[in-house]
């Protein structure tokens, strides 16, 4: 490295800044130094064994930017430009292969060596390497970002595409390798903002909101929470939650005692995610600390065996290594288990299980006393036990004769089944049978989503009961548009029009919902809006029963790993906007865009929500308070899954068809207007 670059590297005045990059130079350096000298910086730094291909696929790229940037219609620009090749994107775990700044504009180019078309994976590549510079690097919120395809044999001279939503982010151009100066001089000849300065830019911070199979690939494969976590001063951070957890099983065996610790957070908060981080640090079995992640969200559990499968699979071919999915699979399956089967092999085998640490996602949905011993007495042959599923499987750890630690994930609202306990069958299986477990309580337990008060009372007699704010994460990461999403659907949803309004005023330009009356102009407002391989797709209630007419049958299974991971060429997935999830299958998941679809079971009332089960050929009013709260907690759940914005669809009903007469759905319409949505 000359001097010159060395300068370059190293910015005076801020803290040491991470490579993010393979190389970088600022541009007058890459058009002198020698192509060898840039391909031992790019092969210094690679993870891997570099193969021919792609040493041949670097050389061509250098030689094509060195003979467009020296053109001389770039000259009163080039020397305050800056170029990074294999620019890390740390949300989806890849590589960039160029980020170019030149004059005002952040060019993001993605050559496909050889290629004699622009394929369309590739085009929604490059754009979702653009969005997520726009969305989470600091430095990159507000220029101008072109995404650029380059398929170096293609036949076209170049496609340049100024057209951008508000975010600035340009819509892909395509070229060959000839044709790139032509996009850049198109690009740059819109833009006339003030040149970037390339080490400003550079010591951006980057905030990455990870998808939770995002997320969960990432800390498979080594990666921290810091790294894939905001970290911005107005958001509760991951990894406060983290350190507390890791020094309270620390503590825990240290001192040889059993804990449990209730952590709480609102929808989109990361709590699978801080459980997720637990888990990964200690995945050997030979460990002490060895834990285990325990989650009885069977489409969750199934979606994120087949996508780190599949993530470890693709790892190890890029590795130049072989490995079968179903030896993938099963490392997977020692990683993240059903908490099902957890508590069978509880049930078969008498002797603590191997993991000195548990953490249960979604722990509020562990079942009731009543549902616990019907399953047992049908399915195991059990007919006299006596125990809910948390008493049992706090009991399976409390078989270790020195510590243990359970950790249960608790999110408010959640409840959506029959014989879901809530937190206060963890509380109570508490009081009744372990009093010489310590229990750390999240502060905002008492919140009344969580419905736990009454049970809390009763832990006013435990010997030791220690609250402790840090685990509560009260920032929605899953809405990084707009954080007070789930704010503004329990407004609604508890009928409080006038501050529903107030929180939608803030979302305004940040996270758009929007409303109509026809399902046509949902799907094409969801296509509109998803750049790249954003994904999006229709959610309903479980109880939809009369959204036939639209072609939504909540009543045709569908399969949730093809749903939420296969791509645009698939009629199985989200994308193809045939298939519609229910709560049971997106709770715990997220999409990028939904149409949430509102069927007659749950109707808006001038005396609240009224409640329907579809039986038959009519609908039958639901009395039953806890199927009422499962109902409500359905649509908090729907309402809650996009990360960027979502569109509600309220049927107008046929005044032909008594199961979907007008009035069935109007007050819903007229109500959720009232709270300024714009209609559609």
């Amino acid at each position: 490295m000359n001097q010159a670059q060395d300068e370059f590297l190293s910015i005076p005045s801020v803290r040491p800044i991470p490579s993010r990059e393979y190389y970088a130079a600022t541009l007058p350096i890459f058009l002198s130094e020698a192509e060898e000298t840039i391909l031992g910086h790019l092969a210094k730094q690679s993870d891997f064994a570099i193969e021919q291909s792609q040493t041949y696929a670097w050389r061509e790229q250098i030689r094509i930017l060195k003979e467009t940037l020296a053109d001389n219609r770039l000259h009163p620009i080039q020397a305050r430009g800056a170029v990074y090749f294999e620019y890390a994107i740390p949300r989806m775990g890849k590589r960039a292969d160029v980020v170019l700044l030149l004059g005002s504009t952040i060019f993001v180019l993605e050559f496909k060596v050889g290629e004699r078309s622009h394929l369309a994976h590739a085009v929604d590549q490059v754009v979702d390497y653009a969005l997520d510079l726009k969305n989470f690097h600091q430095t990159s919120h507000a220029v101008t970002i072109a995404p650029v395809l380059i398929a170096t044999e293609a036949t076209c001279a170049f496609t340049v595409v100024a057209h951008s939503k508000d975010d600035l982010v340009l819509q892909p151009s395509l070229t060959n390798g000839q044709g790139l100066i032509e996009v850049l001089c198109g690009v740059l000849a819109f833009t006339d903002a003030p040149p970037l300065h390339a080490d400003t830019w550079r010591a951006g911070s980057y905030c990455p909101t990870p998808t939770i199979v995002e997320a969960a690939m990432a800390l498979y494969s080594g990666h921290s929470v810091e790294a894939i976590s905001r970290s911005d001063a107005d958001a509760t951070n991951l990894s406060v939650t983290s350190t507390s957890l890791d020094h309270i099983i620390a503590d825990a065996k240290a001192n040889q005692r059993k804990v449990i610790c209730f952590v709480t957070g609102v929808p989109g908060a990361g709590k699978t995610l801080v459980g997720m981080n637990i888990a990964t640090k200690h995945i050997d079995p030979s460990e002490s600390l060895y834990s285990v992640f325990l989650s009885g969200n069977g489409p969750l559990v199934k979606i994120l065996h087949e996508a780190l499968a599949r993530d470890a699979i693709t790892s190890a071919k890029q590795q130049g290594l072989r490995i079968k999915k179903g030896e993938a699979q099963s490392k997977v399956k020692a990683f993240i288990q059903n908490v099902h089967h957890f508590r069978d092999e509880c049930l078969r085998d008498p002797n603590p299980p191997a993991e000195h640490v548990a953490l249960f996602d979604e722990a509020q949905r562990a079942w009731d006393l009543e549902q616990t011993s019907k399953f047992m007495k049908a399915k195991k042959g059990r007919p006299d036990f006596q125990q809910s599923e948390p008493e049992f499987l706090i009991s399976c750890m409390d078989r270790h004769p020195d510590w243990a630690v359970v950790v249960c994930l608790v999110g408010g609202g959640q409840e959506i089944n029959t014989g879901e306990a809530g937190i206060g069958g963890w509380i109570k299986a508490i009081n009744h049978s372990y009093p010489h477990w310590d229990v750390h309580l999240s502060s905002n337990l008492t919140d009344s989503e969580y419905s736990a008060n009454g049970a809390l009372e009763k832990l006013t007699d435990h010997p030791r009961v220690i609250r402790t704010p840090e685990l509560h994460l009260g920032v929605s990461m899953r809405s990084f548009r707009a954080e007070n999403v789930a704010l503004w659907v329990k407004q609604v949803l508890d009928i409080n029009p006038s501050l529903a309004r107030q929180t939608l005023a803030q979302l305004q330009g940040k996270y758009p919902i929007v409303l109509t009356r026809n399902v046509a102009i949902a799907k094409a407002w969801l296509r509109e809006q998803a750049r790249g391989s954003e994904r999006y797709g229709i959610v309903v209630s479980s109880q939809a029963q009369r959204l036939k007419p639209f072609a939504m049958d909540v009543k045709t299974p569908i399969d949730p790993v093809h749903w939420f991971l296969d791509g645009k060429d698939d009629v199985r997935s989200s994308y193809y906007l045939e298939d519609v999830a229910t709560e049971f299958h997106v709770q715990g998941l997220e999409l990028d865009w939904a149409c949430v679809t509102w069927d007659a079971d749950f109707r808006y009332s001038e005396s609240g929500w009224q409640h329907g089960a579809f039986v038959g050929n009519r609908w039958n009013r639901i009395h039953k308070p806890e199927r009422q709260i499962f109902q409500k907690n359905a649509y908090r759940v729907l309402l809650t899954r996009a990360r960027q914005g979502m569109v509600i669809v309220v049927p107008t009903g046929d005044a032909n068809d008594h199961t979907r007469l007008p009035e069935f759905y109007d007050d819903t319409f007229e109500y959720l207007k009232g709270m300024d949505l714009r209609v559609i």
